[in-house]
């Protein structure tokens, strides 16, 4: 960014729960503040949050909801908030989901008069199935309000392609620029004698293939895969070592399976791993990465395994699988067991081609978070243009108008707290607003009851 802007970052999400979106916020603020101009977070408040980060974090209210979704859930109608952030001298809104986070994006720009960029990550029709369990017909409303949201940002951003592919099938019908993630680690391997140190009280004998994962320990990572797979492995008579590196729901399930078809010897589970240092080393220990997911949209775990020159097992045609080319830099299977199995006894065989398609991995698939921001921050100063030039229209969504309100009264409230020369002029200009808004508020609402319920 030529001038020096302040970009406000607004996610669900942030530390201290750890997840990929979280993680990505935190790299885009701190290479923001460090090369760009200034970055503000906007996000829940989470009362274990320590805030030490080289960039300002507003926490505004939240409700205990992580036993539902997993975090804290906003009150984006904060008047205190919407006053530190007018306040903060804003040139552009970049959510990153598109819950509260993007109803207190539009309400900001209602508010200050600057573009919103959404940022697009995740398989929302999977994680919402996964919430509200086997109701199609409230799916398929969730998901509406979803696009609702998304199509009402000034511009719209995706983690790769098949990432907005999945935004289409939801029924988003604009247009999208693919901006991919990057990775925290560095370019190369780490040090032989840190990697013996990390992996030196697990069974891994010298000159056995070393397999790894690493991620929520969820089915829909596409486990049962690999675990079927291994046990196909262990039928033909070939050894090896299965290394799983990650928690989550599914990991005693995964754990009993790989037991009962046979592979309790061979298969480690390490629990999840925070120290990134550890993280690389398991990584250069290992020989191949195996990510047979078609859930993830961006697969940031595979650009960290080549960042160690490791390469990966993937499935054809998956947003994972995007950029890479079979037998150069990764290896391409179809999404079952059988094909993993044929892939792993071949590349077993050549133990040199492992060596050599990890090696082109780190050449062609690594991305740093650096030069990820930096892309960014590039595609920033378009949007700035393009909406100061009235290019970017955004669909008037049926919350605009409920959203537009609510920051008047916000600001009325706000101004109604310092009664200077006329408090009871105050007082009935605030009645006045209060009626006014929130009878816009009701039609805005019985409008969207009314146009998707």
């Amino acid at each position: 960014m030529e001038q020096k802007r302040t970009i406000c970052l607004m996610n669900d999400s942030f530390p201290p729960l750890i997840d990929g979106v979280a993680n990505t916020v935190v790299n885009y603020a701190t290479f923001i503040q460090k090369n760009h101009g200034n970055a503000i977070v906007a996000t829940p408040y989470n009362p274990e949050a320590r805030d030490d980060f080289p960039f300002p974090v507003l926490r505004y209210r939240s409700f205990d909801t992580t036993r539902l979704v997993g975090y804290r859930a906003g009150y984006p109608f904060s008047v205190e908030a919407m006053r530190q952030l007018k306040e903060a001298d804003i040139s552009l809104i970049h959510s990153h989901c598109p819950f509260v986070s993007t109803f207190l994006a539009r309400t900001l720009r209602a508010a200050i008069d600057v573009p919103v960029v959404f940022t697009y990550h995740t398989k929302f029709d999977v994680d919402i199935a996964k919430i509200v369990g086997d109701h199609p017909s409230l799916q398929e409303k969730i998901a509406k309000v979803v696009v609702m949201n998304v199509q009402a940002c000034n511009e719209v951003w995706v983690v790769s392609r098949g990432a907005g592919e999945n935004l289409r099938s939801l029924g988003y019908q604009g247009d999208y620029v693919v901006m991919e993630n990057g990775v925290e680690f560095p370019r190369g391997r780490v040090d032989e004698a840190e990697v013996r140190s990390v992996t030196a009280q697990y069974d891994l004998p010298p000159q056995v293939p070393v397999f790894l994962f690493v991620g929520r320990m969820m089915w829909y990572k596409g486990l049962r895969i690999i675990v079927d797979a291994l046990s196909r492995l262990r039928t033909a008579g070939q050894e090896f070592r299965m290394v799983f590196i990650g928690d989550g729901t599914d990991r005693q399930e995964v754990e009993e399976y790989a037991q009962a078809v046979g592979l309790g010897g061979r298969c480690i589970f390490t629990g999840a791993i925070r120290d990134r240092e550890t993280l690389r080393a398991w990584y250069c220990r290992a020989d191949l990465f195996l990510f047979p997911s078609t859930y993830d949209t961006n697969g940031i775990v595979v650009r960290e395994a080549a960042s160690c020159g490791l390469g990966s097992v993937l499935v054809g045609g998956s947003c994972a699988a995007e950029g890479v080319s079979d037998g150069r830099n990764g290896l391409l299977i179809q999404e079952n067991a059988e094909s993993m199995s044929a892939m792993l006894l071949r590349a077993c065989d050549h133990p040199e081609s492992m060596a050599r398609i990890g090696e082109n991995a780190m050449n062609d698939l690594y991305l740093s978070w650096e030069e990820s921001v930096a892309r960014a921050a590039e595609r920033y100063e378009v949007v700035l243009e393009r909406y100061r030039r009235g290019e970017l229209e955004q669909d008037p969504g049926v919350f605009d108008g409920f959203l537009k309100a609510a920051g008047e009264l916000m600001t009325a409230v706000e101004k109604a707290r310092d009664f200077r020369a006329d408090p009871v002029g105050e007082l009935k200009e605030l009645r006045f607003r209060q009626r006014e808004t929130m009878g816009r508020m009701a039609e805005s609402f019985w409008q969207y009851l009314d146009r998707y319920l």
